[in-house]
């Protein structure tokens, strides 16, 4: 199991993105984050077909943090089941990688 993390978080508002984003990164959670703006979201909830404009936003982190940032991220979030999720790391620049932890 990698060592590196790319978190992915969907959020309602741009102001809760930034809000997040920046915690995660002050908190060395995430060494750093990026912000995908204006996405339209089509999702099933309470049995009806929704849509809503979202961002995305992502993260490069540690396995050390995952359990941090959902902690974290689920307190601070406005929905009531947020898209938390994590994708292995398995390669990249090494000098990046090494960044990664020296930051998270």
């Amino acid at each position: 199991m990698s060592n590196y993390k790319l978190l992915y978080i969907t959020c309602g508002s741009k102001l809760e993105t930034n809000k997040i984003g920046k915690f995660l990164v002050k908190n060395k959670l995430a060494a750093c984050t990026n912000i995908i703006p204006n996405i339209q979201s089509i999702f099933k909830w309470n049995n009806k077909v929704k849509s809503s404009k979202e961002y995305i936003l992502i993260g490069k982190t540690q396995k050390k943090n995952v359990k941090k940032i959902i902690k974290s991220v689920k307190s601070q979030h406005s929905y009531d089941c947020p898209c938390i999720l994590f994708f292995n790391i398995d390669s990249g620049n090494n000098a990046f990688l090494k960044w990664i932890s020296d930051n998270s």
